[in-house]
């Protein structure tokens, strides 16, 4: 069993280096590349005001995060959920770059880029080398739904990068797996859509050898009054 994170921030602006702060984390579970349903998702006062041109891209307001716990506050609980596997992030250097500047603030330890963070930013590049890398473009082409993306929202652009990662690393049949698999798919929330994958023809099988077909009627041939001799 691999477990790993799947997780994305939204900020108060683009570099922690200038003061920036995050507002929102989600986390999802991901065991064998699917959704378990346990995720972490928290709101954060970022104790500085949000630009007007940020509300524009995730859509809250300080007035939004009144009240909301501290990064300080929240911080062991989501290192305790991300636990010391692989994190996945469309463009993770942005957003480990957000958390390690605030679990550093928070005098907690910082995450290590180089033995943890995988970039679905990267993958998708390699995958379609010259074709647009961001999330909605990756959506479109593999055929998730998009319906419910407006403003960034970071827990559902966790669910929709899982599926997103799923297809980057080959896809997979969800049908074909056990009933926890497809439970696992669905997420959180209860059951979600499942895509049937296409696309893919199937192997035809080869015909029997003469060895296959000798031993065969050697088993017919122990049978005594079978069903599909009677009249």
């Amino acid at each position: 069993m691999t477990r790993s994170i799947l997780f994305d921030t939204e900020t108060t602006g683009l570099d922690p280096d200038t003061g920036d702060r995050v507002i929102e984390i989600a986390a999802l579970e991901l065991v064998n590349d699917l959704r378990t349903g346990n995720y972490f998702h928290v709101l954060v006062n970022p104790e500085r005001d949000i630009p007007p041109e940020a509300t524009k891209v995730h859509g809250f307001t300080l007035a939004d995060l009144e009240g909301k716990p501290l990064f300080a506050d929240i911080a062991d609980e989501f290192l305790e959920f991300i636990g010391d596997g692989k994190m996945i992030a469309h463009n993770a250097p942005f957003d480990f770059k957000f958390i390690n500047a605030e679990l550093k603030r928070a005098g907690r330890p910082v995450l290590d880029y180089d033995s943890r963070a995988i970039d679905t930013v990267i993958m998708a590049r390699k995958k379609f080398p010259g074709m647009p890398a961001n999330l909605d473009a990756l959506c479109r082409r593999f055929g998730i739904d998009l319906s419910e993306r407006g403003t960034h929202n970071a827990l559902l652009d966790c669910r929709l990068l899982a599926d997103v990662y799923v297809e980057l690393i080959g896809g997979r049949q969800r049908g074909l797996g056990l009933g926890s698999d497809r439970q696992q798919a669905a997420g959180p929330g209860g059951a979600g859509k499942r895509r049937a994958v296409t696309g893919r023809k199937a192997r035809p099988m080869p015909p029997p050898d003469e060895t296959t077909l000798a031993r065969h009627a050697e088993f017919l041939a122990t049978l005594s009054d079978p069903i599909w001799l009677q009249e």
